[in-house]
């Protein structure tokens, strides 16, 4: 039975992970420029889920490529105290934050085929990881370094949260192509894909395992800027301030932001980065 978790309008809620390129601090950017008259919100890269967890919609249709991370959401919003009593016994074990034990969780990860297993292993291995990243190898094992950290904190209280407010979602592994066919008139698209790279003669940006290449920033700009003429539905976008993005997005109302990136452990490499949010929105209905 899921208990009740308390939380005023106005507070913000943290997702249970960590999570690289997470959108807790722009939520309130990102709220200001989504549409409120609209009943539903679509996100086809939720990632950790921050936007869902600060935005008041009436369902929410959430969608990623990772199965992993989409199995974790499903069993939270089944039965989120089962879950909780699951990974206890993990996250508190004596030894959890030693390298040896982490990556032996880690093998167990890779070598399970067990649904609730994974799930349970993917929250310890997120939390105790390097970084909150989520990367996997060419063979689709989780892969991500032990993180060294010196303390560790029980999300137990976000993971209740994050279970009541899911009860009002769908959650789906399918990729962006996809998850824009399920909105219809009355949603709106808020979409955070793997952001591109701020050098453009690299692209290190990883998919959920798969490379998200400049060809697919430039075909969800597209289908952005379809979906809002063709059908109606506005469509938000964030990513990296580059020329490449104000190019793809040239149909689009911007708005410049700066953001504090933290993956590096080195603080003097923890730099304010420019970021784009782009509004596509419907164009304004003749009155006649």
């Amino acid at each position: 039975m899921t208990k009740h978790v308390h939380k005023t309008k106005s507070a913000k809620n943290r997702s249970f992970l960590k999570w690289a390129g997470g959108k807790y601090r722009l939520t309130d950017d990102i709220n200001r420029l989504l549409p409120k008259k609209k009943k539903c919100l679509v996100e086809p890269f939720v990632g950790a889920g921050s936007v869902f967890l600060n935005s008041h919609y009436e369902r929410y249709i959430l969608a990623d490529i990772n199965p992993d991370l989409i199995n974790l959401f499903n069993i939270l919003k089944q039965d989120v105290e089962c879950y909780i009593a699951a990974l206890k016994p993990i996250f508190f074990h004596p030894d959890a934050n030693t390298a040896d034990y982490y990556y032996a969780r880690r093998q167990e990860f890779n070598q399970s085929r067990d649904a609730f297993l994974r799930s349970v292993l993917f929250v310890y291995l997120n939390r105790f990881g390097f970084n909150g990243l989520c990367r996997y190898n060419a063979n689709n094992e989780f892969n991500v370094p032990f993180g060294s950290h010196k303390t560790h904190y029980f999300p137990e209280t976000e993971m209740r949260y994050f279970a009541q407010k899911a009860q009002s979602a769908v959650f789906i592994c399918g990729d962006f192509q996809e998850t824009f066919r399920l909105a219809d008139e009355h949603s709106v698209i808020y979409c955070d894909p793997p952001y591109a790279p701020l050098q453009q003669d690299s692209n290190f940006t990883k998919y959920a395992g798969n490379d998200f290449s400049l060809e697919h920033q430039k075909a969800l700009a597209d289908l952005a800027h379809q979906t809002r003429l063709e059908r109606n539905i506005p469509v938000v976008i964030s990513n990296h301030d580059t020329q490449f993005t104000r190019k793809i997005y040239q149909t689009a109302k911007l708005k410049k932001i700066r953001v504090q990136r933290s993956i590096s452990q080195k603080s003097e490499r923890r730099l304010k980065v420019g970021e784009l949010i782009a509004v596509f929105s419907p164009p304004a209905r003749s009155s006649r």
